[in-house]
């Protein structure tokens, strides 16, 4: 059976989804086996398969062409090909309050001052983080997306950034001695 899924993608980011003389969106068709068919006036992308294919591969190319709409660059996108990674999307409009400027300071917040603080949550969570309009789209294996989740729902709540990047490192401390455990646990088994 065939599969066809249409993608609403916003008109600034068409061109992301294009490429460089069409680059990425040949890079797409070659990777996924599938033909895309955009149509830049009304944002709409349709992916169709090109063979009798696993679903699973053409809907990780509906993910990676929603990464890229969600401000992801193709080189980051393409980390979801891997079968453990998935994308996450949160929608800002639930966190913002009644001010219009609401949703411009809980971006501003998530970015942090010249982007630090989303830079700190991607190194101590392993994710990829992007803001893009109402929404943050992550990157990453379900544990290092949900880890994020958590220290981005802080912000976004109107957390200190301390208590989100203390979560973060003691999740992250628990991690490692979990897989010590583990490891030693595995040596130490039946000879």
């Amino acid at each position: 059976m065939r599969f066809r899924q249409t993608v609403r993608v916003p008109s600034d980011r068409i061109g992301a989804i294009l490429g460089k003389g069409g680059e990425t969106k040949k890079w797409l068709e070659d990777t996924f086996k599938i033909r895309l068919i955009v149509d830049s006036r009304t944002g709409e992308v349709t992916i169709e398969s090109l063979t009798e294919t696993l679903e699973t591969e053409t809907l990780k190319a509906v993910e990676v062409i929603n990464a890229i709409a969600r401000g992801f660059s193709q080189e980051r996108a393409a980390r979801l090909k891997m079968d453990d990674t998935v994308l996450s999307i949160m929608d800002l409009r639930s966190y913002q309050g009644k001010s219009s400027n609401s949703l411009t300071r809980v971006k501003g917040r998530i970015i942090g001052e010249r982007g630090r603080a989303r830079r700190l949550i991607e190194e101590l969570t392993h994710a990829e983080v992007s803001v893009y309009g109402h929404t943050i789209a992550i990157i990453g294996r379900l544990d290092e997306v949900k880890l994020a989740e958590d220290a981005l729902d802080i912000l976004a709540s109107g957390g200190p950034h301390k208590v989100a990047y203390h979560l973060l490192e003691k999740r992250r401390t628990q991690a490692k001695i979990d897989r010590l455990k583990l490891w030693e646990d595995n040596s130490h088994g039946p000879s």
